[in-house]
């Protein structure tokens, strides 16, 4: 049984006494051999007694009502602070570990970029040397030909 239903069980009950006490109560005032004046007297004071009682219990289940509320509202706020703390804690570390994808990433494309560069002068040297070659060479057969 949940406590929402236990409670309202034990609610139950005990109006039920109340009401069952009360009428019972009557019942045996009405049925006693008395005077109208006493009568009312012992009517007077057991509806008092009874109103005592019950304020009694009114206030005893209002202080368990309110001490059970704020135990459960303590109980939710320590698990949703709890949650918000882990999910803080887990947006900090993915947070950090992305900056450190990011840097590491960056240095590669640096390295990259560098090695591309020395890669391109080296062609380029290459290049440069060869057509020197081929120029030279070019130059050869031709003045081989005007000095014949």
């Amino acid at each position: 049984m949940s406590e929402q239903q236990n409670s309202n069980y034990l609610k139950g009950l005990v109006i039920g006494s109340l009401i069952g006490g009360a009428v019972g109560a009557i019942t045996a005032l009405l049925l006693a051999p008395k005077s109208g004046r006493e009568l009312r007297e012992d009517i007077a004071n057991r509806s008092s007694e009874l109103y005592g009682k019950a304020s009694e219990y009114y206030n005893e289940v209002e202080g368990k009502v309110s001490q059970a509320a704020s135990e459960a509202y303590s109980q939710g706020k320590e698990k949703a602070q709890g949650y918000f703390s882990s999910a803080k804690e887990q947006a900090t570390n993915f947070i950090q570990n992305t900056g450190k994808v990011y840097q590491d990433t960056k240095a590669k494309v640096e390295q990259t970029k560098d090695l591309v560069q020395d890669k391109i002068e080296h062609l380029r040297e290459a290049a440069k040397a060869s057509a020197e070659a081929f120029k030279e060479e070019m130059k050869s057969p031709l003045e081989e030909e005007e000095k014949s």
